[in-house]
Order: structure tokens, then C-alpha cells, then sequence
């Protein structure tokens, strides 16, 4: 429920496009499911979360919070604007949570590459060589 003095935020439409392009992504990957935990969507494999998606009901900004072990990718991701190690202690486990509606952000595309580098942490071998049998 939001209060009275939290107005509900509104993504532009153009946001919410590439927030669903990486929902579709993340979850046409092997194994991918959807679920409501804390109500806000996670696409899980193995039961284990490998992208945090937020919410899209208006009551908090659009982010995606990847877990990205490769250094490089990691710290490119901590760059775009708003990005940041993701909260609960997570973040020291390569966790970021990166905004979708800040000027400069990444583009779906790039997102994407990330749920899937996030995907391949979690996913077993199995999935993962299913996955790289699509390629």
C-alpha cells in the first residue's frame, strides 16, 4: 500500500519496455521460473534467485539487481548512474542493483547480458548447457 504522502512513482513507457525486455529474457532462459517473494518479481533456476526485478506497479523505481562475478562486468556495472552494490549484505557477494530510469542508463541489450552472466552463477551445468546449446 502506499501512503498518501509517497505519491506512486511513474516510469516512463519507454522504461517499462526495456524492464519488460529483460523480464522476458530472464525468464525464456532454461529452467527460469517467476516468483513473488517480498512482493516484488525474482526470476529463479535451481530455486535460486539470479535477477531481482523489482516491482512494476509504480511504487518504487525500475532496477535490476544482477549478481555479477566477472570483475570486469562488475565494475562496468557499478558506473551507470544510480548503480549500486545491491542492500542486505548481498552486495558483498557481487550483487548490484542497477536503476533503469536514470539518464545514461544501460540499454535492455546490455541488461540482458548481465541477467544471463548472473544466470549462468546460479544455474547448473545441465541448464547452462542447454542454454549454450541455443546459441
Amino acid at each position: 500500500m502506499v501512503e498518501p504522502n509517497n505519491p506512486p512513482h511513474k516510469a516512463p513507457a519507454a522504461m517499462r519496455r526495456k524492464w519488460q525486455r529483460v523480464r522476458s529474457f530472464a525468464l525464456e532462459l532454461p529452467g527460469a521460473v517467476e516468483e513473488f517473494p517480498w512482493g516484488e518479481s525474482v526470476a529463479k533456476v535451481n530455486r535460486k534467485v539470479f535477477v531481482f526485478l523489482g516491482v512494476e506497479d509504480g511504487s518504487w523505481p525500475l532496477a535490476v539487481t544482477v549478481k555479477l562475478r566477472d570483475e570486469e562486468a562488475h565494475a562496468h556495472a557499478l558506473t551507470c548512474p544510480g548503480a549500486e552494490p545491491a542492500g542486505y549484505g548481498l552486495g558483498k557477494a557481487g550483487w548490484v542493483r542497477v536503476p533503469l530510469e536514470e539518464q545514461g542508463a544501460p540499454d535492455a541489450e546490455l541488461l540482458c547480458d548481465w541477467v544471463e552472466e548472473s544466470y549462468r552463477v546460479i544455474a547448473t551445468k545441465k541448464w547452462i548447457a542447454e542454454l549454450d546449446a541455443r546459441h
